[in-house]
């Protein structure tokens, strides 16, 4: 209300859920993979630049491998993993072990398309994998903003997502200490997202229940999805990339050569006469 404080907040079940179905991750790295994608929504949301977007790269030296999230300006996420499949590693019964799968012997990059001749990339050392924190320090270090960042994805018995979300809190210059007391005080108060995700809180809950009797201003709402942007066309220059020599190659085979997008499930075909008509546009 006092204007010391920009907070948004997110439920992403669905796009967790929808992230799942395409990469088929087991429970540890569905829980890796949601939260990066749930930062990356709240972090490319916040950044408001038109037609921009935000990649976050997650590299700990654990078993899922990189986590690669981009993000548009309002929030649509899309987003890979280099191992689906990770063993199942828990703290106790019924707790996953995040930092485990993520490892912490790496870092946490940050590559913003703002629309200028160089994107910026801010990288910093994981902190502890578990992802809230590490992008915390990603934002204090990198950044110099005060920042609290709180995630959470619940995997259900089936192997499904059944609730995923997050909050991202950060300080703007002036921010009084009694302000900084109150939003601590609030983050112990509200205990972990996906408790009260459970419970049905929507964000403009989550975020009236951290930042307590500071009032809060909602500015704007905004749905957001997994969201790709694969067409035939873009893969088609990435084809013709690859050089004269090499579709040669694939032509003479005189096979269908698939290719499939690294973010989605979609599948583009090119029979070899489409590859003939590549080699003439070069």
């Amino acid at each position: 209300m006092d204007g010391f404080v920009k907070a948004v907040a997110i439920r992403s079940t669905d796009m967790v859920q929808r992230a799942v179905q395409i990469h088929g991750t087991t429970a540890n790295a569905t829980a890796a993979f949601g939260r990066a994608l749930t930062a990356s929504s709240m972090m490319g949301n916040m950044q408001k630049v038109e037609n921009g977007s935000m990649t976050l790269q997650i590299r700990g030296g654990g078993p899922i491998g990189t986590i690669t999230c981009v993000s548009d300006p309002d929030g649509n996420v899309r987003g890979c993993v280099t191992q689906p499949n990770v063993p199942l590693v828990e703290k106790y019964p019924g707790k996953l072990d995040v930092g485990a799968t993520v490892g912490t012997s790496g870092t946490l990059t940050v590559i913003r398309d703002l629309q200028m001749k160089e994107p910026y990339i801010g990288s910093t050392q994981l902190v502890s994998g578990e992802i809230g924190d590490d992008v915390t320090a990603y934002f204090a270090q990198s950044e110099q903003t005060p920042t609290a960042c709180a995630l959470g994805v619940l995997i259900d018995v089936d192997q499904s997502v059944k609730v995923a979300g997050g909050y991202l809190l950060q300080l703007l210059p002036g921010a009084p200490e009694e302000v900084i007391d109150k939003l601590e005080q609030g983050i112990q108060r509200a205990g972990a997202v996906t408790a009260m995700l459970e419970q049905g809180m929507t964000p403009e809950d989550i975020l009236g229940q951290v930042c307590g009797d500071l009032g809060i201003v909602f500015m704007e709402t905004q749905e957001v999805s997994y969201k790709c942007y694969c067409s035939r066309e873009r893969v088609t220059q990435a084809l013709i990339s690859l050089g004269k020599e090499e579709l040669i190659q694939i032509r003479d085979e005189g096979k269908t050569f698939p290719v499939e997008c690294q973010f989605c499930d979609e599948k583009y075909l090119f029979t070899p006469e489409d590859v003939a008509a590549l080699l003439k546009r070069i």
